[in-house]
């Protein structure tokens, strides 16, 4: 029997907790499609990407080109010849690769573009959810439609510091 009542306790208990949390959505992807500067920076990040891809594609027909005439000539030219030819072609494969990466890669141009153009306008976003939710008292705002990414949370919620220390003792 008082394994009954501690059961029933426990579930009563975990009902009113889950009912005082406060939970909230929002659609990051609406937000942001409704702010101009968003759709504007978009938009310029998106330019500037296909002149940089056209720029690409224009050397690699170059590559081409320098390839095909290689191939034509190939039989005439020497074995020096051949072998300072085929070094230009892989050297010029190299820039252009080089330049890819710095353009497009992990920590390129267009990254840090994207980086200056959109950043503020999601840590505005950012600060305008996080100000809503404090005034209405939410303790999560989860993005949806999914629901997975949290993107405001109260802060006496989190637990990462005590599951820290008590790991480590």
């Amino acid at each position: 029997m008082r394994q009954i009542t501690l059961i029933l306790s426990f579930v009563c208990f975990s009902i009113v907790a889950m009912q005082a949390q406060r939970v909230a959505y929002v659609d990051m992807e609406q937000i942001l499609t409704a702010i101009p500067d968003y759709e504007s920076a978009q938009k310029d990040l998106e330019e500037q990407a296909e002149r940089w891809r056209q720029e690409i594609a224009k050397e690699y027909e170059k590559i081409d080109k320098m390839y095909r005439e290689y191939q034509t000539r190939e039989p005439l030219m020497s074995d020096e010849m051949r072998k300072q030819k085929q070094e230009e072609i892989i050297n010029k494969e190299k820039q252009v690769r080089e330049l890819q990466k710095k353009r497009f890669g992990p920590e390129g141009e267009l990254f840090k573009k994207r980086q200056s153009l959109v950043k503020p306008i999601q840590e505005r976003v950012y600060t305008t959810i996080k100000k809503l939710a404090s005034e209405r008292k939410y303790d999560f705002v989860f993005s949806a439609p999914d629901g997975a990414t949290v993107i405001y949370a109260n802060e006496d919620k989190d637990l990462t510091a005590e599951v820290i220390r008590r790991v480590t003792k």
